[in-house]
């Protein structure tokens, strides 16, 4: 939620439009002169600017629009030299430009003028560097695995929908979960329907008993698979053609992945498994490692928010509705927030209502109870419950506490 921030008579102001290899300041100085100078983006570049607008007994207060993340150095950079600095909204800037100047086009210098406006209306929010404020390891901990698990998904896509449609398309029924860790080491050994005939059915399950991992009921696995190996409508490509081979690369790219991913599971838990916020928030039914992990990265501090109505803003799950004249809106989530959280909190709020025991799973059943067929009132459902797992969140981590759970009331006894 974006605030109305004061400054004094004394204040001096600096708007910076962000770019790769050079910045555009416009400088509101407390006698009322304005200056423009472009900054590069180099120490040298930082300091210039810093020369230019500090003034003894003068607080500096910079603002910008964030942009990618070439921001992030020289706001860090700045702060650490005394400097205040905030952000203003893509949505306010874009909003203002068309009031002041009437027209869509703009331009580095017509973008500084904007922000200098905002800031000089107060209508900005503060910039929490990750590096300052303790959570940049955090954050690069969660880049990581979100980067990996796309990574992930497109090798995943491309080995189903290509791949293993043209060589072995009956696998596809074995991959119950992205989670199936055994499925890349089977692929890599036996990728086509011949890989697997060649041995008789018995001497198959032995051979790739330990390959399949730790399963319930692994016999009774790896004898279907044999039977639709048999009869298999796969192209009959030989196991040792060039088109195996490029099978097999994209097989092992997709088990490297799953590694890695894996590993930064391990790793993220470990490092924060120190915390007293991640501990809380593990408590939380459906939440686990890394959802709690997303939360931390990018909510920051959650003690920071006063109420949680502000959380629940910056996570973009508060209400707003288009009203005008006698016209009524439908109120809906605003989604004018961080999408991460929203979906790290819609995947926890997915892993709750399966639950029987906690006030999430009870909320989600009284919320359907009515229509509970129709997928409009359950996806409603589902991101209602997915705003009370931010609404906890956010208050066992500013009470301390660890989550209570709800036991249901069962009837009749």
């Amino acid at each position: 939620m974006t605030e109305a921030y004061q400054h004094t008579e004394k204040t001096v102001l600096v708007a910076l439009d962000i770019a790769k290899r050079t910045h555009d300041a416009l400088i509101a100085l407390p006698s009322g002169k304005t200056l423009s100078m472009r900054v590069p983006n180099t120490l040298e570049g930082y300091q210039c600017l810093l020369d230019r607008v500090r003034k003894p007994g003068h607080p500096i207060q910079v603002a910008f629009e964030p942009t990618a993340d070439y921001h992030r150095n020289i706001a860090y950079w700045l702060q650490t030299n005394g400097c205040e600095c905030f952000l203003v909204s893509s949505l306010s800037c874009a909003r203002a430009r068309e009031m002041l100047f009437n027209t869509w086009d703009k331009n580095d210098r017509k973008d500084a003028g904007v922000i200098l406006y905002l800031m000089q209306q107060g209508i900005m929010k503060p910039f929490y560097d990750p590096l300052i404020s303790g959570t940049f390891d955090i954050q690069e901990i969660a880049n990581t695995y979100h980067q990996i698990s796309l990574a992930r998904t497109r090798a995943m896509n491309s080995l189903f929908n290509h791949y293993i449609t043209l060589y072995f398309p009956e696998i596809e029924h074995f991959f119950h979960s992205s989670r199936c860790d055994w499925f890349g080491r089977f692929m890599l050994k036996y990728p086509t329907p011949s890989s697997i005939t060649r041995y008789r059915e018995d001497t198959f399950v032995k051979r790739a008993w330990d390959v399949i991992g730790r399963k319930v009921h692994k016999d009774d696995l790896l004898r279907e698979i044999y039977h639709c190996a048999q009869h298999s409508i796969g192209l009959p490509v030989a196991a040792d053609s060039i088109a195996v081979k490029t099978f097999k690369l994209q097989v092992t790219r997709f088990d490297e992945l799953t590694q890695q991913r894996k590993a930064l599971e391990a790793s993220a838990d470990e490092f924060l498994g120190g915390r007293s916020d991640y501990q809380k928030l593990r408590s939380i039914p459906g939440v686990g490692p890394i959802i709690a992990l997303i939360i931390i990265a990018e909510s920051g501090d959650l003690r920071r928010f006063k109420h949680y109505r502000q959380y629940l803003n910056f996570c973009g799950f508060n209400l707003s509705a288009h009203q005008s004249g006698t016209q009524k809106g439908v109120y809906q989530l605003s989604k004018r927030g961080n999408a991460r959280l929203r979906y790290g909190y819609w995947l926890a709020a997915t892993q709750a209502i399966k639950g029987h025991e906690n006030s999430f799973a009870d909320k989600y059943r009284r919320y359907i109870r009515k229509d509970p067929d129709n997928a409009d009132t359950r996806r409603k459902a589902r991101a209602a419950v997915a705003a009370k797992v931010a609404r906890v969140a956010h208050a066992v981590v500013k009470t301390d506490t660890e989550y209570r759970c709800y036991h249901e009331v069962r009837h009749g006894t």
